[in-house]
């Protein structure tokens, strides 16, 4: 963490006020005030120039890129789309930088396999039922199932199973067997090490089973060091193999096969910033490029990096020159861990770093079952916890800026954990604030949010998550036009701002126009999904 004060500016508590002054109730969805004066209307032109059918060009030709098949850091696919970026922000006129890195690509190279050999044989389907971890061990394993302290039916707080995450679980656990382990609490990797260590031959880590947490986890077991294979399971697969133990030996045979290629490869991010601004306030909007190997990637996160490139595009267009200067980046292996921006943030001396006035980060933004979800970045919402990191003093005046957008535009709009499991987390952990948007992932849409939103209660915000079916036709054109105005609005908003001179304020959250009654989240952690 670094010394210098950052600062957001005092416009941030003169629009709060001036919403509160204009008779805004804290309800769903409120109404528009018609304050030509307010920041919402300085950027309303510049909203109307940023398209769908910009962003869908590019999405298309990220679909394309894909070619039915991926887009996954450390693969000429990936490189591809690089190739693609870096071409849209020269012709741009932005001054563009690509950042090479090495790191662990780590992917299957044959389809997993998890089959009950005894009693009541079964054969369960790789990327629907379970899916290997990232980083898991290789190996083709059959052995008798060990059940490490399971809570079903699951705790009512989710991410509160401790299954796992002791040396004590493992008490009586018999050499050789394979362990069936429960999601939460702690990381995969200190679950699967544990069991590693106690004489485990295979992991199936089963979620945890709250509504959200119930399907497949495609999950990562964060770096190499696991040699055993480690597969991800649902809830339902669980519970069917545990034949009603939590805790002991289960009168089960169990075949377990994981072939994953461990490799070091070289990947990239690309840096792109505006000409003019001063470079000592630099505002960075990010995204991440890569796509998980199930699929194209086009929500996540193709909805994130053609958004921020249509920005970049129509900002250099209309020759725009900004007061702080605008860093635009679309990183790389997100998918392994944050490992794009988690590069970039070390790569930066502390002199570099304190240029940097705060992070907006944006992270699937056309989910077809969506929620306008802000991050939570004053963690009222979703205190710090398990799921919640501590939000940079800042960070709530990014959330505020984010509600008070939506208020005045008559939508509503509400929270997610502030987890730091996207590209804002490198950053927030060197004190930068941030903040985005985000509309939701394998996390299950409640009633209170259909009522607000639209949708459909009782499924999942997006349903081809990390699937082959992530591609152009997920992608909720609706969602994508009202999130892409929000996120007009940021950039345009922070680029005029002076955060030398600005007092650093952070108001009081506005609640007119956050939708209340909904649990907010929709997950998404499994990007650097440890846990």
């Amino acid at each position: 963490m670094h010394s210098r004060t950052r600062f957001v500016s005092a416009g941030a508590a003169i629009a709060a006020a001036a919403l509160l002054a204009a008779g805004l109730a804290p309800q769903a969805t409120a109404a528009p005030t018609g304050n030509d004066t307010s920041e919402i209307a300085l950027t309303k032109g510049f909203r109307k120039a940023v398209t769908t059918a910009g962003i869908n060009e590019h999405l298309k030709a990220f679909e394309a890129i894909a070619a039915g098949g991926n887009r996954v850091s450390g693969t000429p696919k990936f490189d591809a789309s690089v190739a693609y970026v870096k071409s849209k922000a020269e012709a741009a006129g932005l001054n563009v930088t690509v950042q090479p890195f090495d790191f662990p690509y780590n992917a299957d190279v044959a389809p997993a396999v998890l089959q009950r050999i005894s009693p009541n044989p079964a054969t369960f389907v790789d990327g629907v039922d379970f899916a290997s971890m990232t980083y898991s061990g290789n190996g083709d394993v059959t052995g008798l199932l060990y059940a490490v302290n399971l809570s079903v039916p699951p705790p009512a707080v989710p991410g509160s199973t401790t299954s796992g995450c002791n040396a004590a679980d493992f008490a009586g656990f018999p050499a050789g067997a394979i362990a069936l382990i429960q999601r939460g609490t702690c990381d995969f990797r200190v679950k699967a090490l544990n069991a590693q260590g106690a004489g485990a031959i295979g992991v199936v880590i089963m979620n945890e089973g709250q509504p959200g947490r119930t399907a497949a986890l495609s999950g990562t077991l964060s770096s190499p060091g696991v040699t055993i294979p480690v597969v991800g399971a649902s809830f339902a697969v669980g519970d069917s193999l545990r034949g009603g133990v939590t805790n002991g030996s289960i009168n089960a045979t169990v075949r377990l096969k994981v072939e994953r290629v461990n490799e070091t490869r070289t990947t990239y991010n690309v840096i792109a910033e505006t000409p003019g601004g001063d470079p000592n306030n630099v505002v960075v909007v990010g995204a991440h490029l890569d796509s998980v190997p199930r699929g194209p990637g086009i929500n996540d996160n193709g909805s994130g990096s053609a958004t921020i490139l249509e920005v970049a595009e129509t900002f250099a267009a209309q020759e725009r020159t900004p007061k702080s200067k605008v860093r635009f980046a679309w990183w790389g292996a997100e998918e392994f861990g944050l490992l794009g921006s988690n590069h970039y943030v070390a790569s930066l001396t502390p002199a570099q770093l304190d240029t940097i006035a705060l992070n907006l980060n944006f992270d699937m933004i056309g989910s077809p079952n969506y929620v306008r979800f802000v991050y939570d970045g004053d963690n009222s919402a979703f205190p710090v916890g398990p799921g919640a990191a501590v939000g940079p003093a800042g960070s709530g005046a990014i959330e505020d800026a984010f509600h008070r957008y939506f208020a005045a535009v008559g939508l509503a709009s509400s929270e997610t954990p502030f987890s730091g499991r996207s590209d804002y987390g490198p950053f927030i952990a060197k004190g930068i604030p941030a903040g985005g948007l985000f509309t939701g992932a394998e996390g299950t849409k409640t009633e209170a949010e259909a009522k607000v939103y639209g949708g459909t209660a009782g499924q999942s915000y997006d349903a081809c998550y990390h699937l082959f079916c992530d591609a152009f036709t997920n992608v909720n054109q609706t969602g994508l036009d009202e999130m892409s105005d929000a996120v007009a609005h940021a950039v345009l908003t922070y680029s005029r701002r002076d955060f030398v001179k600005a007092p650093l304020l952070d108001p009081a959250k506005v609640m007119a126009g956050v939708a209340a009654g909904g649990e907010g989240g929709g997950l998404h952690e499994d990007h650097a999904d440890a846990s």
